[in-house]
């Protein structure tokens, strides 16, 4: 920014300000069209070195919010995060709100442009996708940017956790500013209550741990006096070890207020299914 000098007269630093106005308008107004903005500073440089680099290539095809298809023909799901969802030929299969603008979003970012791909765990999915946070020439982070814009949701997996923990951050500011998806009650945030309205779906739960169980080496975390109907959590043995390789015990989460993510399912009242520690983030001590 140019400051005008002592010796500048009334008409130059008024000529001055009036231009520094201009571009200030021009920039918000580019903001608000595009909804995006790619900047290198999203991704420490630190976390962007504890990923594998990959290859670079050029974006040719935006399926949806989340999936590209390169120009050397392979497709990309970015991974640790979920856009609204479009039909893609789905019979039966409701739009999601906002699944139009998040493709747009991702459109106006990478496609005719080349990305550097990067992996943080398993590299392909059995669609045979490539599965990679994507960066654009600038240094700018894709999946921060969506998160950001309110476009999409964490949505991680045990074998591909690297940098939830920032796409958590990226989602927290985004909901606590009501942007882009937030602002629907399509996503809302549930209640343990509530949650058994919204079955078959990918949802956010909160609330309070009223009680853990174990049974048959599976983990129970029970938000309700009655765990035949109330909602809650079930954690496979396979993926306790998740858990305890991090120190996390059951009886760490009774008594505390928590935020789960993942597919409501009907099992024994509403339920989602737990595979690693990042899909609970605890909100009380």
């Amino acid at each position: 920014m140019i400051l005008p000098s002592r010796t500048a007269t009334l008409d130059d630093r008024n000529a001055i300000v009036t231009t520094m106005m201009l571009l200030q308008s021009t920039l918000s107004l580019l903001l608000i069209v595009s909804g995006i903005t790619a900047a290198a500073a999203d991704i420490p440089a630190p976390l962007r070195g504890s990923l594998e680099p990959g290859h670079s290539a050029r974006v040719v095809e935006v399926v949806d919010g989340d999936t590209v298809i390169l120009d050397d023909g392979r497709q990309v799901r970015l991974v640790g995060i979920q856009a609204p969802k479009l039909p893609l030929g789905r019979p039966g299969f409701e739009r999601w709100p906002l699944a139009d603008e998040a493709k747009h979003a991702l459109e106006s970012m990478v496609l005719g442009e080349t990305v550097t791909l990067a992996y943080g765990g398993q590299r392909v999915d059995r669609y045979n996708r490539l599965l990679a946070h994507l960066f654009t020439k600038d240094g700018g982070w894709v999946q921060a940017q969506l998160l950001k814009s309110g476009l999409a949701r964490v949505y991680s997996f045990p074998d591909n956790r690297a940098l939830v923990a920032e796409m958590l951050r990226f989602e927290r500011t985004s909901r606590r500013k009501k942007t882009g998806i937030w602002t629907l009650p399509y996503y809302v945030v549930l209640d343990p209550e509530a949650s058994a309205l919204h079955l078959e779906r990918f949802a956010l739960v909160e609330g309070r741990v009223q009680d853990t169980a174990r049974v048959r080496g599976r983990v129970f975390l029970n938000f309700g006096a009655d765990w035949r109907t109330d909602f809650t959590i079930s954690i496979a043995p396979k993926y306790w070890k998740n858990f305890l390789n991090v120190g996390i015990n059951p009886g760490d989460y009774k008594g505390r207020r928590v935020r789960v993510r993942g597919w409501l399912k009907s099992r024994n009242g509403p339920m989602v299914e737990v595979t690693h520690p990042e899909q609970i983030e605890v909100l009380t001590p």
